[in-house]
């Protein structure tokens, strides 16, 4: 199964993300097939980008995102508040 899901950069006690999409049997930071996004919870104001056509796209062919991408997909509103794509 292909996951959409939190890759883990930064230094130690400084972490950031990348939003990637991976095969549900890779590790956290391994292997990963596209990435479409990032997201640095440390800076402020928080930086939160996504490429919303290919998270769409992902969806669409069925990837499952995580709970965490999920909440950040609402934010970009690619998802509506019941977890269904919205329309772009």
């Amino acid at each position: 199964m292909v996951k959409i899901r939190l890759r883990r950069t930064g230094k130690t006690k400084q972490p950031s993300y990348r939003v990637v999409v991976a095969d549900s049997r890779s590790p956290r930071d391994g292997k990963f097939i596209e990435i479409i996004g990032h997201y640095n919870p440390i800076r402020q104001p928080k930086v939160l980008e996504i490429k919303a056509d290919r998270a769409r796209y992902w969806l669409g062919v069925g990837a499952q995102p995580t709970d965490t991408v999920v909440s950040l997909l609402k934010r970009v509103n690619v998802l509506d508040e019941n977890g269904q794509l919205t329309p772009s």
